[in-house]
């Protein structure tokens, strides 16, 4: 009796976890919010996202997926434009790794840039603290370094 429970429970969680759901559940989810799901929606990342007969937006489980692909992209600080195609080579069978890799390495390229450049602000900072003495004169090395002078 117990086993005809435990496949009634199962083909009920599998029921659910197939069901649409509103753009609240689709948000806790995916860990992305609900403003951020209707902007992705706006740039038609997601598709035709189906609408009850009173306007709600109802995702299924693939959009939710979708939704933390994405979410993982921004994480990893891909820029929108990327996300977009990064979506559509996804959803794409007939993809080659190479467009991906080709992608992926624009952007650690564009990262290891941005962190040389933080690492120079950083240097040229603790260059301009280090000449400061810190104490009650007026002369501050800081401020004559970010004049320019």
């Amino acid at each position: 009796m117990s086993s005809q429970t435990d496949a009634s429970k199962s083909m009920t969680a599998t029921a659910i976890a197939s069901a649409p759901v509103n753009i609240g559940s689709a948000a806790e989810q995916s860990g992305v919010s609900a403003k951020m799901i209707r902007y992705y929606e706006s740039l038609d990342l997601l598709g035709k996202v189906r609408r009850t007969d009173s306007g709600y937006r109802q995702y299924n489980q693939a959009e939710v997926h979708v939704l933390r692909f994405i979410k993982r992209a921004r994480d990893l600080g891909f820029s929108m434009a990327e996300i977009a195609e990064l979506v559509s080579l996804w959803n794409n069978r007939r993809r080659t790794s190479a467009s991906v890799k080709r992608i992926a390495q624009k952007h650690a390229d564009e990262l290891a840039q941005r962190v040389a450049a933080l690492q120079e602000m950083q240097r040229t900072l603790s260059h301009l603290i280090h000449g400061c003495h810190g104490d009650s004169r007026p002369e501050c090395p800081i401020l004559d370094g970010l004049a320019g002078d």
